[in-house]
């Protein structure tokens, strides 16, 4: 062994220390890395920083604008409201419904950010379903790390792997290589959490602490407004049909207040906020909040034209992505104390609509209309999420208490939703066919989000994780320096020597396992640049196709399931999940265990083994 291999070993075997500690951050290690690796004199400083100019640092960085194009315009939250739609009362549809949409969405984007978004779904659908988090929190990071195995886009570690097989020259993945086996392994882990969530069942008294901010659920729950809120249909003989709201006056005459129109187009429904020049429309579906649970009896339908509808759930938790609510006070110097309801004019001034109050900490009940407000008292208003921001302005007569915690999953650019489809659906067409690289795919992509402002730039900057690039930029050095110094050549040796007779489903086994223990310890981003030579050496030395024996290490780098702490993922679920260390250890060792026997059994059958 050579003072220099001794040297980048060292240096390597530090990294690894302060990357287990996390003192410093894993890309403060990275440049600590870049500054240390040239004074080996294996590397010079070009080679050193050529980590910044591989081309899969910039397809990273365009995927995570991508995935941030797919949040701003909804999708994402669309399909958690999807989830909780079709979930129905069951725990076991929840389960297969919530895997399967985390990893088809994971599959395009971060899966740490898909599981983020998820989090508040879960924790809702829980709460409506009486069920422990605990039994669906694990289920949830477990989809987000397959969703790594399902195309090659999904997570960084699958694009190092086909990086450093097209370093050597040879063909690398196409965009659903990993698909083959990532489907097999969801379906796995679907049935494995249906049978492992038994033991999730223990006591525990231990209550999550609401937080600081509330949701819109319990805003509605203090101002009772479930008791109040009505879904109704506008049948075609109604006399309100082609009526504006404010020539029919019917909080006045009826109290009730239409806050807004469900409206049906083909292949969508549209939220119009109601004002006072919507005209209604047969068919429509009026979202209203009763001025009294007991007004709007059956008679008062009828001569209305009116018919009940279902409201399987608050329509504020059903359209929270549009439709808001906020606690507003009335400060002593306010110009507004004295006046009514009807006076202040909150629908035309501030498009905004009263639907609660609340004086003395208790809900005032009958017809808030001709209520007059005091200084002090807590409003209840509800309208689109950015005139309840603009009201927030309005220092002098209104003061915003705080908005619910839903408003941060806003999603600003709404309307944009299918060009972000469209936009998703160029970039997985041109990687699939292979027409342009797959880094051109990925900034077409962003160039399209942008040209139809699903994204802004300010947006896109802060979208990309930039901590994920230093750490490659960083790590990629290493592999080139053990390869020059021998080191991976010496690791070749060794596990050939050791396992070589025992055949290469044996090998492919262990360097499954190996890339799993690493990856217990270092992110799995840098376990992928620091295993993915070793084995294609491997398999080169064997007379053996590398492709096979590089996705293997692929597949491991995303097999996290052992720790609370190998993963974001998991490190997120943690707490709303109120799990233990051993939680993980339980039922993330047994899982890693069969993911590693379906990977080396199903990999050979998709990739030869033999060279071509």
């Amino acid at each position: 062994m050579n003072p220099q291999l001794l040297w980048v070993l060292g240096l390597l075997a530090g990294a690894v220390l302060l990357f287990a500690l996390n003192k410093p951050r894993m890309d403060a290690v990275a440049l600590l890395a870049l500054v240390a690796l040239p004074l080996t004199g294996v590397l010079d400083i070009r080679q050193t920083l050529d980590g910044f100019s591989d081309p899969n640092l910039v397809l990273i960085a365009a995927l995570f604008v991508i995935g941030e194009g797919l949040v701003r315009t909804g999708i994402a939250y669309r399909l958690g409201d999807w989830l909780a739609a079709r979930a129905g009362n069951s725990e076991t549809r929840l389960i297969v419904l919530l895997m399967l949409a985390v990893a088809g969405l994971g599959s395009v984007m971060s899966s740490t950010g898909v599981v983020a978004i998820f989090i508040p779904v879960v924790l809702s659908v829980a709460a409506r379903l009486h069920l422990s988090p605990t039994r669906l929190m694990m289920p949830l990071a477990f989809a987000g790390l397959i969703s790594g195995m399902l195309t090659l886009v999904a997570t960084p570690p699958n694009l190092v792997v086909h990086a450093e097989l097209r370093r050597h020259g040879l063909e690398g993945f196409g965009f659903f290589a990993p698909t083959l086996i990532g489907l097999p392994i969801l379906a796995l882990g679907i049935g494995y959490m249906l049978l492992a969530r038994r033991w999730l069942l223990r006591d525990d008294t231990r209550d999550v602490s609401r937080p600081a901010r509330p949701t819109l659920a319990e805003l509605a729950r203090d101002y009772r407004l479930s008791e109040r809120e009505r879904r109704l249909r506008v049948r075609a003989d109604s006399p309100l049909v082609g009526q504006v709201l404010d020539e029919l006056t019917l909080r006045q005459e009826h109290g009730i207040n239409v806050i807004a129109v469900e409206r049906e187009r083909q292949f969508r429904t549209l939220l119009l906020m109601a004002t006072g020049s919507t005209q209604l429309h047969a068919g429509d579906f009026l979202l209203v909040d009763l001025v009294s649970p007991a007004i709007g009896l059956l008679g008062t339908y009828q001569a209305l034209g009116l018919e009940p509808a279902p409201l399987p759930a608050s329509y504020y938790g059903r359209h929270s992505h549009q439709l808001g609510l906020a606690e507003v006070i009335l400060p002593p110097e306010s110009q507004l104390a004295g006046k009514t309801v009807q006076e202040i004019a909150l629908r035309s001034r501030h498009r905004l609509n009263l639907v609660g109050l609340r004086r003395q900490g208790k809900a005032v009940e009958g017809v808030l209309v001709d209520e007059k407000l005091r200084a002090a008292d807590s409003l209840l208003v509800a309208g689109e999420w950015k005139y309840i921001h603009r009201l927030q302005q309005q220092t002098r007569n209104f003061v915003v208490l705080g908005l619910p915690v839903e408003v941060d999953e806003v999603a600003p650019a709404i309307s944009k939703a299918p060009y972000a489809l469209l936009s998703l659906a160029v970039m997985i067409g041109l990687m699939v066919s292979g027409a342009v690289p797959n880094v051109l795919a990925a900034l077409i992509g962003c160039l399209l989000m942008g040209a139809f402002r699903c994204i802004d730039l300010d947006s896109a900057y802060r979208a990309i994780h930039w901590p994920t690039l230093i750490l490659i930029a960083g790590m990629l050095p290493f592999a080139q320096a053990l390869q020059q110094t021998g080191g991976v050549d010496l690791a070749v040796r060794g596990l050939v020597g050791l396992l070589g007779g025992a055949g290469p489903y044996a090998i492919l086994a262990c360097l499954y396992s190996l890339t799993a223990v690493i990856g217990l310890f270092v992110s799995n981003t840098a376990t992928a640049v620091l295993m993915a030579p070793v084995a294609i050496a491997t398999a080169q030395s064997l007379g053996m196709a590398p492709q096979p024996f590089a996705m293997i290490v692929a597949l491991a780098a995303s097999a996290a399931f052992m720790t609370p702490v190998s993963s974001p993922v998991n490190t997120l679920v943690m707490t709303p999940g109120r799990y233990r260390f051993g939680d993980f250890v339980r039922l993330g060792v047994p899982f890693t265990v069969l993911v590693m026997l379906v990977s080396v059994l199903l990999v050979p059958w998709f990739f030869p083994l033999a060279s071509q």
